[in-house]
């Protein structure tokens, strides 16, 4: 802690947190703080202190109450006047959490001059994040540093979980997947099992074993099931429709995981699961509006004008869309010919939509012309949004452009355009604060942005809280913190 402030002479001197807020700034004294706080309570003695329950009975037979009182008196501080864990600040008995009861012996009668009732419920732990994800494969012995970040890459790449905020959410299919793992190939899964094969496999590494033999016994086995014993019986026993299948507490529904993802399903009633829905989302309630919905998800709209196709209008996990066709039956060593289908736009709901609607929507992507070198122009509907395609050059559509009366002139003009620098309408700032020395300089400015306000200095960009309701009345303290976490992740 002995050092000096930058650009000063080196000494044996501890700077204050105060002159280190002056120096540096406020983010940075924080940090010097708890650092500060915590060297001085090394260096102090251990806390002393008494700790007392007091149980009061009054009543008596079936009426009789039982009442707790609970108190901690501190009889010598020590460290805890420096460092208290839990808070920043502590202060006098109130910051040591000190209460002091009434002298009291077995046997005394006392009278109750208040009585509080506090109720406790049990919470979830926290989803996991990639941070504790970590902790927890440390604690356990599996994986090491070098392979961490592969793991995580991993099951969020395999779908077996989406991320929402910082937490890592599981999957249907990450269920399945684990009930499939725990039913037939429990000892492949057994973290001792697995923290063994870690350190055989550092043992490898460090010339102390040889791969060969050890590759040997975890294939074929060696007074344990190896790896092709358990493949064989899991292929001879394994129910696919009941691993997957999940049940849902409190209702008659299940979750089938399917080929294109997972639905809802009672009896001959299915509805799709939307894409970025939570497990614990599917509440009772939930799943009966989900499945009534599903009832209504396939409404035909009669025949195409020209081919005789059936149109219907469907939902499905990204939302609802028109399907032109049958599928057709799968030949024998040939993938089945899928339906063509287009996503609504935006604006347009099941309920309302009708077939002539349902044809401008199939005559997607739209031929506009050729350019003067020969190139062909289309109108097309995607992820994001209409736009306007040229070979592997695209470009969005402006709101006041139309996807069905777009033209090739219009087309051109907007290819013409450099990607992403079109003109739009500017915002002014919510809130300014400008020339900021802790950002070099810069202003620190609230924006409106398309998902919501946000805070920037120019480089880093920060959405501020759903719980900040007025973004002007947002401090400058407030923003840099914002900033400087986003910039650490």
């Amino acid at each position: 802690m002995a050092g000096p402030i930058r650009g000063e002479a080196a000494g044996p001197v501890i700077r204050s947190v105060a002159e280190v807020r002056r120096k540096l700034g406020g983010d940075e004294a924080r940090v010097y703080e708890l650092i500060w706080k915590r060297t001085m309570a090394c260096q102090m003695r251990s806390a002393r202190g008494r700790r007392l329950t007091v149980l009061v009975r009054g009543g008596a037979g079936d009426r009789e109450v039982v009442f707790l009182a609970k108190g901690n008196v501190i009889d010598f501080p020590g460290f805890l006047r420096a460092y208290v864990e839990g808070t920043d600040r502590p202060n006098g008995a109130a910051g040591l959490g000190e209460v002091v009861l009434p002298p009291v012996e077995e046997g005394d009668r006392v009278t109750a001059r208040k009585i509080e009732p506090e109720e406790h419920l049990t919470t979830p732990p926290p989803r996991l994040t990639e941070a504790t994800l970590v902790k927890t494969l440390e604690e356990s012995g599996i994986g090491r540093p070098s392979t961490y970040a592969t793991i995580i890459e991993t099951i969020q790449r395999r779908e077996y979980t989406f991320k929402k905020g910082q937490a890592l959410v599981p999957t249907f299919t990450a269920f399945a997947v684990v009930a499939l793992m725990e039913q037939h190939l429990a000892d492949l899964i057994d973290r001792a099992f697995t923290a063994r094969m870690e350190d055989r496999l550092d043992q490898i590494a460090r010339g102390e074993a040889e791969a060969l033999p050890y590759l040997r016994e975890f294939y074929h086995g060696d007074g344990s099931p190896g790896l092709r014993p358990l493949l064989d019986r899991v292929v001879e026993d394994i129910d696919a429709r009941k691993v997957c299948t999940i049940p849902l507490p409190g209702t008659e529904a299940v979750v089938r995981v399917g080929r294109f993802g997972p639905y809802l399903e009672r009896g001959e009633a299915r509805a799709p699961i939307p894409a970025g829905t939570c497990p614990d989302d599917l509440t009772p309630q939930r799943v009966e509006e989900m499945l009534a919905e599903g009832e209504q998800a396939e409404r035909p709209l009669g025949h195409h004008p020209e081919t005789g196709e059936p149109i219907y209008v469907r939902r499905g996990r990204f939302g609802p869309y028109v399907q032109l066709g049958d599928p057709e039956p799968a030949a024998k060593g040939k993938r089945r010919k899928k339906p063509r289908t287009v996503s609504l736009l935006r604006g347009m709901t099941p309920e309302t939509l009708d077939r002539d609607t349902a044809l401008r929507l199939l005559s997607l992507p739209r031929l506009l012309g050729k350019d003067p070198e020969g190139r062909e122009v289309w109108a097309c509907h995607g992820r994001y949004g209409p736009y306007v395609r040229r070979e592997k050059e695209s470009r969005s559509l402006d709101p006041e452009d139309d996807l069905f009366t777009i033209d090739l002139d219009r087309a051109l003009a907007l290819l013409r355009t450099k990607k992403g620098r079109r003109a739009r309408p500017s915002r002014a700032p919510l809130k300014v604060f400008p020339k900021v020395e802790a950002r070099g300089g810069a202003d620190v400015r609230i924006l409106a942005g398309r998902w919501g306000p946000y805070v920037t200095d120019g480089k880093v960009n920060a959405t501020l809280p759903k719980s900040v309701a007025d973004p002007a009345a947002v401090t400058l303290e407030e923003a840099l913190d914002l900033l400087e976490k986003k910039r650490a992740r």
